[in-house]
């Protein structure tokens, strides 16, 4: 049977890429309920179950992105659908998880905290989309969201997994909540990752450090997922004052 596709279809790749893909929108898709469901776990209670969602969240949302460039499946379509499904996975999921956990009594300081961390979350996604080709592709600018949605939900996993009330701690889920949302829409500079490929081969000691940070993690899943991201969160704001300490000595910066 003849191929019946419009000729300019045919002749231009771009167009053809219009179209959807299966298999990194379903992961997209996979990203976005487990957001949801981080939604509706805590407007009934669970924030446990609400953190570890978001955590999944974030597991495909790493996901999509790579298994469409190693198909070779991107689209116009999957790049849209997968920053509408972070806004909700890391934008308004860990605000009302925190919100709901901790600073509900709070009054306006509550929901003044939350709306800046989904705002900060909206302008950093927008910023991102609009700077691909732009920056460095070796580093984020401003926290990236995932990163800032683990930030908020591990302290909401770990203080809920010690056993300690939201309410005793909300102050500084308050404080927490307004540094992830301000520090996403700052220009710090934090590792990507994307210089990191993985068809290409490693030494050998990159396996046991992979053991052991799958064993750390497996340790105590709530501790070392805080500690790791509260560092990264950290890390642009020492690599920013390293910067300007070489710049104040007369020292070129890398």
């Amino acid at each position: 049977m003849p191929d019946i596709r419009p000729r300019k279809a045919l002749m231009n790749p771009e167009l053809r890429r219009r179209g959807i893909y299966v298999l990194p929108n379903l992961l997209t898709t996979a990203a976005l309920f487990a957001g949801f469901y981080a939604i509706v776990q805590a407007m009934t209670g669970r924030f446990e179950h609400a953190a570890v969602a978001i955590f999944i969240a974030m597991v495909f949302d790493g996901l999509d992105g790579r298994v469409a460039r190693m198909t070779r499946t991107q689209s116009a379509f999957g790049a849209e659908y997968d920053s509408l499904s972070d806004m909700v996975s890391f934008g308004a999921a860990p605000a009302l998880v925190a919100f709901e956990w901790a600073m509900k009594g709070m009054g306006k300081w509550g929901w003044i905290a939350a709306f800046v961390y989904c705002a900060g979350a909206a302008l950093r996604l927008a910023r991102f989309n609009t700077n691909i080709g732009v920056v460095d592709k070796r580093f984020f600018q401003g926290l990236p969201s995932p990163a800032a949605a683990a930030l908020v939900a591990g302290f909401v996993w770990i203080v809920n997994d010690l056993g300690i009330t939201g309410e005793d701690v909300r102050w500084y889920t308050f404080a927490l909540t307004l540094f992830a949302g301000i520090t996403m829409v700052s220009t710090l500079p934090y590792w990507s990752g994307k210089d990191i490929n993985l068809r290409r081969s490693v030494p050998f000691m990159a396996v046991p450090v992979i053991v052991l940070v799958y064993a750390l993690v497996s340790s105590y899943p709530p501790g070392v997922l805080f500690g790791l991201f509260l560092v990264y969160a950290l890390s642009g704001y020492i690599s920013a004052a390293w910067r300007l300490a070489r710049r104040n000595r007369g020292v070129r910066p890398d």
